[in-house]
């Protein structure tokens, strides 16, 4: 089994590829040295006092090996041998078994004084090319002085046994070699893979930390004009560009708008096919484009000087509503680390500039919708009354034109004008009610139940129950909600009883009205938005509430009106 180190490794992790430092070009046996140098400095020892007997009987054949032999352990303990994966250190690793392997087979065999040194060249090939490596150079070995030996001596059981021995001892250095290098790879491959992740892992608490500043910074006003300019200046400070925009998509007339830019000066207004092509990417697919080149993409960017750019699309609630580019004139500016750090930014700029843009769809919303409440209410009481007004005069003319008294129908006129007036005053004052830190609900609902009970002939009753208060928000839309709820009784129900309710708990909060009106047939739904119903369930959504109608015609109507979450003061 060749256990030489691939150059990509596969992160057990996360599976992403981590390169390790090659076997072409680093020493793989240099975590070995040491070990190698101890075991060549061993055997050359004992080679040279194996070798003491040939000098003395003047064995000039063994002389001539130990010579050789170490000659070659000597410079390789001063120049230790370098392994890298090519063909020449394959050579030197085979060169040196073969110049041992000679030396032992022509000077005894396994009795040859150099057998040990056949040691090192077994371990330097296991430590070099790993466990199948070093088996086969230990097998070729063996076989190479075993089998000239058993023909030499006999295959007697001494030689067998001899033979045995030595094949174990060359083997076993041989696995323990290969394991020894398993276990060295399997370290370094670790501690690269520890490094590598330590790497990224850094880079990922950079690009962290930068957003975090970005999310503490986009500010937490809902005016589109305050997030625009909050996100042009993190922009700013995160990126080195010539040309920055911010771009939103006109839902209206199609195309973009340049909402906020700086560097050169660019076009206020985007159709889709003017848009440069690596931005109309971004806004179609809905991912970021790096165009490193743009003189490879068809036209130009943003600006018309720049050269290379990142686009990335503003994605809220699963749309595209806005493009932010960085641009600059240099091609290759702006790397793999700038895209993440861009990818990460837009998240929470889209998030800001998506809540700000329905924030002002709802502000205008709502203005439209209490323009619309405050016109049915003059149209209502005043106006139906003034109308009143203008008939009487136009009749009370003509019969003074007959000469009839009209001194009694002016009384009564007047007696009409100061209802009129009083009408306006009380609408008036239901425009100005409302909860405030020093009115609370129950104390505002109490005195408008009053006023309403006082100025109709309606039998009202309420129950309060209240053992918390709800943020002020919630008291304000529940009490509208109450107002509404209130003038469809007085005004088109034809009820002589109300009950108006108000519950509030820790756990919860509950606003009931039920009257025993006329009601109205189910599934007249048009009906329904034409009392307020709609204006209440819009009311009752922006506070996290349920708006619920009961109705029964000929029985009555209850709207109840269920707080079950806490929303933003």
């Amino acid at each position: 089994m060749d256990e030489r180190i691939p150059a990509p490794v596969l992160d057990p992790v996360d599976g992403t590829v981590v390169t390790l430092p090659g076997a072409a070009v680093v020493d793989e046996t240099a975590a070995f040295r040491p070990a190698i140098l101890g075991v060549r400095g061993a055997t050359t020892a004992v080679t040279v006092v194996l070798c003491s007997g040939a000098f003395a009987d003047a064995d000039w054949g063994v002389i001539a090996w130990a010579v050789v032999v170490l000659t070659y352990n000597i410079v390789r303990i001063l120049q230790p041998v370098r392994i890298q994966d090519d063909t020449a250190s394959l050579l030197r690793v085979l060169g040196e078994v073969a110049i041992h392997v000679l030396a032992v087979a022509a000077t005894g065999y396994w009795s040859s004084p150099f057998v040990f040194s056949l040691l090192t060249a077994i371990m330097v090939a296991g430590f070099a090319r790993g466990f199948g490596f070093a088996v086969r150079v230990g097998a070729g070995s063996v076989i190479a002085v075993a089998l000239p030996y058993l023909l030499t001596e006999g295959a007697t059981t001494e030689a067998l046994r001899t033979s045995l021995q030595w094949t174990t001892l060359l083997l076993l250095v041989a696995a323990v070699a290969g394991y020894a290098r398993h276990i060295n790879v399997e370290a370094d491959r670790q501690h690269s893979l520890a490094l590598d992740r330590l790497g990224r892992l850094s880079d990922a608490n950079t690009l962290l930390f930068a957003l975090h500043r970005v999310a503490q910074s986009l500010p937490s006003s809902l005016d589109l004009d305050d997030v625009l300019d909050s996100t042009i200046r993190r922009v700013e400070d995160l990126f080195t560009y010539d040309v920055a925009a911010v771009l939103l998509l006109d839902e209206t007339g199609g195309g973009w708008r340049t909402v906020r830019s700086e560097g050169s000066r660019i076009p206020s207004t985007w159709v889709d096919r003017s848009l440069p092509a690596p931005a109309a990417q971004a806004a179609r697919t809905g991912r970021l484009v790096h165009e490193p080149d743009l003189a490879r993409a068809p036209g130009t960017g943003l600006g018309v000087e720049s050269r290379c750019g990142l686009y990335a699309p503003l994605v809220g609630r699963e749309r595209v509503i806005g493009l932010v580019a960085v641009e600059h004139t240099d091609a290759d500016h702006f790397s793999g680390r700038d895209s993440d750090l861009l990818d990460g930014f837009v998240a929470p700029a889209a998030l800001a500039i998506d809540n700000a843009l329905w924030f002002s769809r709802l502000r205008t919303v709502g203005a439209d919708e209490e323009r619309t409440r405050i016109a049915r209410d003059l149209h209502d009481r005043i106006g139906q009354s003034l109308a009143y007004l203008a008939f009487e005069l136009d009749r009370i003319v003509k019969a003074d034109g007959r000469g009839d008294p009209v001194g009694p129908a002016l009384e009564r006129l007047r007696a009409d004008v100061r209802g009129v007036i009083g009408e306006v005053r009380d609408t008036l004052y239901d425009l100005r009610t409302d909860v405030s830190e020093q009115s609370d609900l129950p104390t505002t609902l109490r005195d408008y139940v009053e006023r309403v009970e006082g100025r109709s002939r309606l039998d009202l009753r309420l129950d309060l129950k209240v053992e918390a208060r709800l943020p002020l928000r919630q008291e304000r839309e529940v009490f509208r909600i109450a107002q509404e709820a209130l003038t469809n009784v007085e005004r088109h129900s034809g009820a002589e009883r109300c009950l108006v309710r108000w519950w509030c708990e820790e756990s919860g909060a509950l606003l009931e009205v039920r009257d025993d009106g006329r009601g109205f047939a189910a599934g007249k739904d048009g009906r329904l938005d034409s009392y307020g119903l709609l204006g209440m369930r819009e009311r009752a959504a922006s506070i996290g509430a349920t708006l619920d109608v009961d109705t029964v015609e000929g029985v009555g109507t209850t709207i109840r009106c269920h707080v079950t979450e806490a929303a933003p003061a």
